[in-house]
């Protein structure tokens, strides 16, 4: 019996960061290791929300699928590749678009609220929801197309996402009800995901300025999680604190420290006998230990120009022949032959 199928990818974002390697990244280096697994840049889903703005796109995708390498994603056991090399999820997609039933998009939690962090609605009405493009409405519809035309099995993703599978899993259904069974319904990889602050206590994001990137040097990243945000309540040396109010040990001290470190450091902050920078300090040697083989693996990359796109490139020819097997089905289930 074949593997159960896996299938995941990231907008072309650039520079990875923390939340990246603890949210998403070890759970597929993880994953690969049990599922026929496809990683796939999604260059099309950026132009949804940032179609005006594609220069980047290119270079992106080259930081991006390198830092995938340096934390451990294997091209021998894993199908890297880029969503607009084939062609068939566009197809698929147009498919798909033909039987899926306005209302569901239009009552997908996870657009509107992506919609509201753009500034494009203020509120979850039907006229508000027309003011964004096509391409945003329909994006798990193209969601639907990346997943099903690998026939996946299985699709990480965080709570938020839970949504856009069960849009899959419908439209899967409704494919196979008016044609012939092609598809299975995918079930979502859930995964605890660690919450990952940034510098400034928010979410560790790019667009927030907050970011510890995976290929910093070593000093920078020092100099960054030292000025990290810690209890409030501390803003002297002698005021007590209280760890669960710390985006610092939150996020960082819970993943990387031992539990004795642990132990000393709720002890130290409650009773104001240790320092914010000392105990930061004890967490942040940690995750230069944690980062060390990482970067030393994309040092090794970046001395190889041509490795990435050849990764890309061997990836591309890969899900092609598995995309067109599928089309091949899908035409031949629709009378398109």
């Amino acid at each position: 019996m074949s593997a159960p199928v896996l299938l995941s990818g990231f907008r072309p974002t650039g520079r990875l960061h923390l939340g990246h390697l603890h949210g998403t990244l070890k759970n597929w280096v993880r994953l690969q290791a049990t599922y026929r697994s496809f990683f796939f840049v999604a260059d099309w889903h950026a132009l949804t929300t940032a179609f005006e703005h594609t220069e980047g796109i290119a270079q992106s995708t080259r930081e991006m699928v390198a830092d995938w390498l340096a934390v451990g994603l294997d091209p021998e056991r894993s199908v890297i590749f880029r969503q607009s090399a084939v062609l068939e999820h566009a197809e698929l997609f147009l498919m798909f678009a033909m039987i899926t039933p306005t209302p569901w998009l239009l009552r997908n939690p996870t657009v509107k609220e992506q919609a509201r962090e753009l500034g494009l609605v203020t509120s979850d009405d039907d006229s508000e929801m027309s003011k964004i493009n096509f391409g945003h409405l329909g994006y798990p519809v193209l969601q639907a197309a990346d997943i099903l035309v690998y026939k996946a099995n299985k699709v990480p993703v965080g709570l938020d996402q839970v949504p856009h599978v069960e849009v899959t899993r419908e439209i899967a259904r409704r494919f196979n009800h008016l044609y012939k069974p092609v598809f299975p319904e995918p079930d979502a990889l859930l995964s605890e995901v660690p919450k990952i602050s940034g510098l400034d206590g928010r979410k560790m994001s790019k667009s927030y300025n907050n970011a510890v990137f995976l290929s910093e040097p070593p000093k920078d990243i020092d100099a960054k999680l030292s000025r990290m945000m810690t209890d409030p309540r501390r803003k002297r040396r002698n005021d007590p604190g209280d760890p669960k109010d710390c985006p610092a040990y939150q996020s960082f001290h819970k993943i990387y420290c031992t539990p004795d470190e642990i132990a000393t450091i709720d002890a130290g902050c409650k009773s104001a006998s240790i320092g914010c920078l000392d105990c930061k300090k004890i967490m942040i040697k940690h995750v230069l230990a944690d980062l060390e083989p990482i970067q030393a693996r994309r040092r090794e990359i970046d001395a190889k120009p041509s490795l990435v796109d050849d990764v890309i490139a061997d990836g591309n020819r890969r899900a092609q022949a598995v995309a067109s097997q599928t089309m091949n089905e899908v035409r031949e289930a629709v009378g398109l032959v």
